[in-house]
């Protein structure tokens, strides 16, 4: 056998660029940072804009990925569950009544999930989690002070990115991205993270504090009923986790079927007392606007009830059925549950809630177990994504998307059923 050729100098030395730890930080956060940011890229350069920046980093971390593949464990890569749900979604366009659209569609969630799945495994949960926090701070800190400049200073709205000018008010305002319970939903995932950050000291105690006063702040003055509602449920589950976090190994899992009782019970009777909470929370409008689009959708729905009309993710403008919704207008059915159900219908629905099931049990008992407290990260920013998913179907797409697929393949990955069999498969002898 020839000994191995020796490799170009060029060839070392972007490998040894592509594959540095300094080189994936600075990726993971433009990542992060370009599907946060969505919304202001396409206005600011179009759909083609955004897609050639989507596909320039798809490359890059795929040149990355390639230039570290040694260090990497591949065995158990990515939850099944998630590697389902993405190829039934990119079935759906053998049937779909917009195949095209279905396979574009397909192509960008694919193109989102393997970002995710990069940052999952390269990057350890506190990089990760400081990632996401330096890229949410700047976000935050963009949406202040262009709804300053915009609500106290000029006084008049920016109409090409949806900010309306309330700051003066104190709010409804929407920021960055696009409405106020969008901005409501980062904010909470924020939140979570810098509460992270400062628990595990790393950021200074100044600028924790400081993130989690302008999370805070920025959280108050959306104004979104979703997203004050989902803080108290994120509320009771941090403290659920630390109780947990407390109770000795062996008492554990007692503790936890009893909060499982206690949280079905709590459940049904918020559900009984919706009237009331909705009220408080000043949501009726909220409902009403919601309800005119369930309406619809469940009456769409029992034409191709089991396989779906198509994966779609974002509502296309001008085909049906979305155009038989809300004169078209809708971009999504504001709700995640009943978005996946419409598109790739029963068998999707069902594939899709094992998979986000899947992903928080998982998540969840690596926080109640792990020390340290960076493992709650995943399972709290879960309970932010879940939850507001039954009021907004931005789970599915860009950065709730890509956030979903960071925290389940890092669950996956550390409590993996293949490498658990894969270790106490007995050894064959040769």
């Amino acid at each position: 056998m020839s000994p191995a050729q020796p490799r170009h100098p060029a060839f070392e030395l972007a490998r040894s660029f592509l594959g540095a730890p300094r080189f994936s930080a600075a990726l993971t956060q433009v990542i992060i940072g370009s599907q946060l940011a969505t919304l202001l890229l396409h206005e600011l350069m179009g759909w083609a804009g955004a897609l050639a920046i989507l596909a320039s980093l798809v490359v890059l971390a795929s040149l990355s990925l390639l230039a570290q593949r040694e260090e990497i464990e591949w065995h158990g890569l990515l939850p099944v569950s998630l590697l389902v749900f993405v190829g039934w979604a990119a079935i759906s366009a053998i049937w779909s009544q917009y195949s095209w659209a279905t396979v574009g569609s397909a192509i960008y969630l694919l193109a989102v999930s393997m970002l995710g799945v990069y940052i999952a495994l390269i990057r350890d949960t506190i990089q990760i989690a400081r990632a996401f926090g330096n890229v949410l701070r700047a976000a935050l800190l963009l949406s202040l002070v262009l709804e300053i400049f915009s609500g106290i200073l000029i006084d008049s709205p920016i109409h090409f990115l949806a900010i309306a000018g309330n700051l003066h008010e104190l709010g409804p305002i929407q920021g960055i991205f696009g409405a106020r319970n969008q901005l409501g939903i980062v904010t909470l995932v924020a939140i979570v993270t810098f509460g992270t950050e400062l628990r595990t000291r790393s950021v200074s105690r100044d600028l924790g504090i400081g993130s989690l006063l302008l999370g805070g702040f920025m959280l108050l003055v959306s104004r979104s009923p979703i997203a004050f509602g989902t803080f108290v449920v994120v509320m009771l589950a941090t403290l659920a986790l630390y109780g947990l976090r407390r109770v000795s190994p062996e008492r554990k899992r007692v503790w936890q079927f009893v909060l499982l009782g206690s949280t079905i019970t709590v459940g049904a009777i918020a559900w009984a007392a919706r009237a009331p909470i909705i009220n408080a929370l000043s949501a009726s409008n909220e409902l009403t606007q919601r309800l005119a689009v369930w309406r619809p959708i469940r009456l769409l729905i029992p034409n191709h009830e089991l396989e779906g009309w198509g994966w779609a993710g974002h509502w296309w403008e001008g085909l049906p059925p979305f155009t038989y919704i809300r004169d078209g207008l809708q971009p999504s059915a504001l709700n995640a549950y009943l978005d996946v159900w419409l598109q790739v219908g029963l068998i999707g629905l069902f594939v899709f809630v094992f998979m986000v099931g899947l992903a928080f049990i998982r998540s969840w008992l690596l926080a109640s177990r792990q020390r340290s407290f960076v493992y709650a990260w995943p399972a709290l920013v879960l309970v932010v994504l879940l939850v507001t998913g039954l009021a907004e179907s931005s789970l599915l797409v860009e950065f709730g998307w890509l956030t979903f697929v960071v925290c389940s393949v890092k669950a996956s990955r550390e409590l993996s059923w293949r490498r658990a069999f894969a270790a106490i498969r007995p050894i064959v002898p040769s």
